[in-house]
């Protein structure tokens, strides 16, 4: 791999790589999905199978095959993007390696693609993609593809072309705030980096993303590392840094593995290290394991846990920014931050206030899992609402039933009801419904769940990841979870709600950082919008939930019946059924999968 010894060498290096394929023009792609979702289901397999297709029918040489990132579709993976000239890209899910050999016969034949197997293009119509704007459409183990489309540009802009003021001014007018969590200005946090006193100063990138149901981060790292390379490169010139380090979590090999080999070529390429571009700016990033401690999310504990010390987090002031890794100043932004910067500079900050809102510019990347028929990912402009996130890109519920609620920013986000998904997203409208941004992560629950239990659940997630270094959060989620625990058992009394009340209020003011102080929202959030089903808890008492078949609803579907763990349900298909009371085991799943409202929970 050939050093870059001069910004010349660059830019020479990119036209002729942008040059190439123009001399092919001709040249049809295959993208296949090779990102964790589409290994899992089996796209090693399907690439393989279209490859040795290539070579049967001699069109290895005409047809370009890409390893690429994952696009977003989870729901229907092995996925595989097909490009020919000067036609839009046709995108098909559940591709086994047959329809892939298959896909190669078409092409041979008749110089294009069938596809019945398409997914529906309106998933992407009301996305736009920023942070993801590479993901799935070039091949992250190579630094070329990333090179070719325009990488390490913005470097060297900030290297040769602009002051490290100018860059953290774009960055400021741009209006991006962190997508982390907290939502905080991203330039005025590099500013007081910037002026922080000390000539050692640290960037950090926070990949430890431990919200269940969430994948943003990851799929960004596997999909398109070069991009967060790239920013933290340049967040490093802006405030006079000269190291930086990628904090991710150990689960996640792939993501490790494709950002060590981006690392490693920017490196051979004089992209990172000493001198970058010959000139006297060094600049060198390694990668830090995290070992799955939820906790070691927040910034000061992720900082402890680098220095090889207990993640536990500190007293704020001072921040990192003033006295961080090492004592010395540390900038900790998360991965989908960092894949906004090179866009904003590269397209200015009034383009990317264009997106969104005014006081929540930009996208946001959310991922959608739970009860939602088009499980992955979706880039939206923010201020777009949740009914439009959940069912015109998300396809409604995944049973066929309505959509009840909808948890966002993870375990220490809050649930939103149904009648809120008018709301338009951005980081004060969820906090003034009880929730929180977070970092994307999205559980929806369709009509059927019990929000007593999901407060419940995430409640015991909170106390497995208590670091336990404060009261508050060490105590006062216990006694949280001990009195929800007896509601649930039918032990609960009415003036247990009021405690849940007061002893959250409590915790979310007291306890030391963000972990602590928004794990109650779950609990909070689903007394303030579901206060009726803690009260039927309480009325019902350790009485279990009865079930019964309306027989003018019931269509003799018989899909209850094959979900009986107790073959408690009679009845023949197409006529309508009914329970035996006294088999019953109240597990509940005939009204879980019922899709028309047939069984009533009593």
């Amino acid at each position: 791999m050939t050093r870059l010894a001069t910004r010349t060498d660059l830019n020479q290096l990119a036209d002729s790589l942008r040059q190439a394929p123009a001399a092919g023009a001709a040249k049809p792609q295959i993208f296949v999905g090779m990102s964790t979702c589409g290994l899992a289901s089996g796209a090693g397999k399907v690439y393989d199978a279209i490859a040795a297709a290539l070579q049967e029918k001699g069109l290895a040489d005409h047809v370009q095959l890409i390893k690429a990132g994952c696009v977003g579709l989870c729901f229907a993976e092995p996925t595989v993007e097909l490009q020919l000239p000067n036609q839009p890209i046709v995108t098909l899910g559940d591709v086994t390696a047959e329809r892939g050999r298959q896909l190669v016969d078409e092409l041979a034949a008749n110089g294009s693609f069938s596809n019945p197997l398409s997914v529906d293009n309106a998933i992407f119509k009301k996305q736009v993609r920023i942070a993801l704007r590479n993901c799935g459409r070039i091949d992250p183990e190579q630094i070329s593809d990333y090179l070719r489309n325009g990488g390490y540009q913005m470097l060297a802009k900030a290297v040769f072309d602009w002051q490290p003021q100018d860059v953290i001014d774009t960055i400021k007018a741009s209006g991006l705030r962190g997508r982390g969590g907290g939502g905080f200005p991203t330039g005025v946090k590099w500013q007081a980096a910037q002026g922080a006193a000390g000539e050692i100063k640290y960037i950090v990138c926070n990949a430890d993303e431990g919200d269940p149901g969430a994948f943003m981060d990851r799929s960004v790292l596997e999909g398109d590392p070069h991009c967060v390379l790239e920013a933290m490169a340049v967040a490093g010139r802006a405030i006079g840094a000269r190291r930086g380090f990628v904090y991710c979590r150990a689960e996640y090999p792939l993501a490790v593995k494709r950002l060590g080999i981006a690392i490693e070529q920017a490196r051979a390429m004089g992209l990172l290290g000493e001198k970058i571009l010959g000139s006297d700016f060094a600049f060198d990033i390694e990668i830090k394991y995290g070992a799955g401690a939820f906790v070691c999310g927040e910034e000061t504990s992720l900082i402890h846990s680098i220095e090889g010390k207990r993640g536990e987090p500190t007293v704020k002031p001072p921040f990192p920014a003033e006295r961080g890794l090492w004592d010395a100043s540390t900038t900790v932004n998360n991965v989908e931050t960092f894949a906004n910067i090179v866009p904003i500079l590269e397209k200015g900050a009034a383009w990317f206030r264009s997106i969104g809102t005014e006081k929540s510019p930009g996208t946001k990347v959310f991922s959608l899992a739970g009860d939602i028929k088009n499980v992955g990912l979706a880039e939206i402009p923010m201020g777009m609402t949740i009914q439009e996130l959940l069912y015109d890109i998300g396809g409604g519920s995944s049973d066929g039933k309505p959509i009840k609620a909808v948890q966002t920013g993870g375990p220490s986000g809050g649930c939103i009801p149904s009648i809120k998904f008018d709301t338009p997203m951005e980081y004060e409208t969820l906090t003034a419904l009880g929730s929180i941004m977070g970092s994307g992560g999205m559980i929806v629950m369709s009509e059927g769940t019990s929000m007593v239990k999901i407060a419940h659940f995430y409640l015991q997630f909170t106390c497995d990841e208590s670091c336990g270094k404060c009261t508050p959060c060490r105590i006062g989620c216990k006694r949280l979870h001990e009195i929800l625990d007896r509601i649930l058992k039918g032990e609960g009394k009415p003036e247990d709600l009021t405690k849940l009340e007061e002893l959250g209020n409590v915790i979310k003011d007291t306890a030391l950082c963000g972990l602590g102080q928004t794990a109650p929202n779950p609990v909070l959030s689903t007394l303030r919008w579901f206060r009726g089903e803690y009260e039927e808890c309480l009325k019902r008492g350790n009485r279990p939930p009865t079930y019964r078949i309306d027989p003018v609803k019931c269509v003799g579907c018989h899909a209850c019946f094959k979900v009986c763990p107790a073959n408690c349900i009679e009845g023949k298909v197409k006529q309508p059924h009914t329970i035996r009371q006294q088999d019953c085991v109240h597990c509940g799943a005939c009204f879980k999968t019922c899709k028309f409202d047939a069984i009533a929970r009593e």
